[in-house]
């Protein structure tokens, strides 16, 4: 985190979003503010809360991606939620509550594969120990020397199945036994399904069921049949969840849930009241923000895994804020969101910079994509130019639905050629301006058509 300024977060996040120059700067400060709080004397840095952000623009335009790039940037859990998926304590429908406890879950997630990752060097050599011993017939057994001849005495045949062992190891390293079969024993956990109803939620009725059923069902031995490279990982996997310290993982997965955890909350807008009065749909948004109002200032949730405080959680909200405006919130969870910044509609340019310089360009994605069936693919600068002014056309005469209209283009246009690559390999496919516009012209032409394509 020290070595992730503002300047290197925006730089970084300019590799996959083209635009939101605004956005970018705000979510980077966040960042880095959390660093710098990590910095302070303890009796200040409980004082510091994140200043948490709403990103207000039409869709498509990158909302979601700088969120979702920002947390993988940085490491950190996060989650994406829709507000309009929550309903008021005492509607049926999930609770706020659930989205912390679903981010918790996701940081134990994380943090189970950072520490299987630790261990998995040792696990895979207690594997290939265990494939030792399915490889060779049992140790042999013999009557213990006499005891005045010491405790280092072995038998000549223990020594030859000594050798024998360190043979195989070998074969084992050098791969030479990797296609053999082996008769192996795992253990299998048989979970049952179990579906839970209640005018409250699942989240009320306990959240500890997996737990209990874990401890209620034994796992069950199954025997396969494998070869050495695939009993290898399969061994290897259950080697390394005995070696993983679980209180260790679950300690690491609330702390950073608490100090980094990211949440997006989506169509915040459809939470806002529009103005109506009595009861009604109005009356359940702003029970939801009720219900979200202290999650944002800082509570205490529990989760299966342990008490979980918010505080430090950074909240990130998006909406188009077509129908509502953010002073249609409660004005106590306005104030917990004290950055706004406005996203820009995407231009023409704009489309042709998505089109070409992100490192994960649609361009490029599609030329990779058909590269594995043996077809190349290039697109000149005048078709690009043409892509990207036909995908602005069509968001201009129906719903603007930002960057997403470049998939629908692009799919429509490589259609034939998606179809018919398996059956053209080494072949090469030079699209330009003209084949672009042939191949959607009857589409961009009738109106009504495209609504229904494109």
């Amino acid at each position: 985190m020290k070595h992730l300024t503002p300047r290197v977060i925006v730089a970084e996040l300019d590799k996959y979003i083209i635009g939101q120059d605004a956005a970018k700067r705000a979510v980077a400060i966040a960042i880095r503010n959390r660093w710098r709080r990590q910095q302070l004397p303890p009796e200040l840095r409980d004082e510091v809360t994140p200043k948490n952000i709403i990103m207000i623009g039409p869709t498509g335009v990158g909302k979601t991606e700088i969120a979702r790039r920002l947390a993988g940037l940085v490491g950190a859990p996060f989650i994406k939620v829709e507000a309009s998926k929550y309903t008021e304590v005492g509607y049926v429908g999930r609770d706020v509550e659930s989205m912390i406890r679903d981010l918790t879950e996701v940081a134990v997630v994380q943090a189970s594969a950072e520490e299987r990752e630790a261990v998995m060097a040792v696990a895979r050599e207690r594997a290939n120990e265990r494939l030792i011993d399915l490889l060779l017939p049992e140790r042999p057994s013999h009557t213990a020397p006499p005891s005045d001849l010491g405790k280092d005495i072995t038998t000549e045949t223990e020594q030859q199945y000594e050798r024998a062992r360190e043979r195989f190891r070998r074969l084992l390293d050098q791969g030479k036994l990797e296609d053999r079969t082996v008769e192996v024993s795992l253990e299998e956990r048989s979970m049952p399904s179990v579906e839970i109803f209640s005018a409250a939620g699942v989240e009320q009725m306990g959240f500890d069921f997996q737990n209990l059923f874990e401890r209620m069902m034994p796992p069950r031995r199954v025997t396969k049949r494998l070869t050495v490279s695939q009993a290898r990982e399969a061994i290897a996997q259950q080697e390394a969840e005995k070696l993983i310290d679980r209180e260790k993982v679950r300690a690491t997965a609330l702390e950073r849930v608490q100090n980094s955890g990211i949440v997006f909350i989506d169509e915040l807008d459809k939470i806002a009241a529009t103005g109506t009065k009595g009861p009604g749909p109005d009356v359940s948004r702003e029970g939801v923000q009720r219900d979200l109002l202290p999650i944002v200032e800082g509570s205490t949730v529990v989760t299966r895994h342990g008490m979980v405080r918010t505080d430090h959680i950074l909240f990130i909200a998006a909406g188009a804020f077509h129908a509502a405006k953010p002073s249609d919130l409660i004005p106590e969870l306005q104030g917990r969101f004290p950055i706004r910044v406005e996203l820009q509609s995407l231009t023409e340019q704009d489309f042709v910079r998505i089109l070409t310089e992100p490192e994960n360009a649609l361009t490029k994605q599609y030329a990779a994509l058909l590269r594995t069936e043996g077809v190349e693919i290039d697109f000149t600068p005048d078709a690009i130019e043409a892509i990207a002014a036909i995908a602005a056309l069509i968001n201009q005469r129906m719903q603007n639905i930002g960057a997403r209209r470049l998939h629908t283009v692009m799919e429509k246009l490589l259609e034939d050629i998606s179809f018919d690559a398996p059956d053209q390999s080494g072949g090469r496919v030079v699209l330009d301006a003209k084949a672009v516009r042939e191949k959607l012209k009857d589409i961009v032409a009738d109106e009504d058509l495209s609504r229904y394509i494109l």
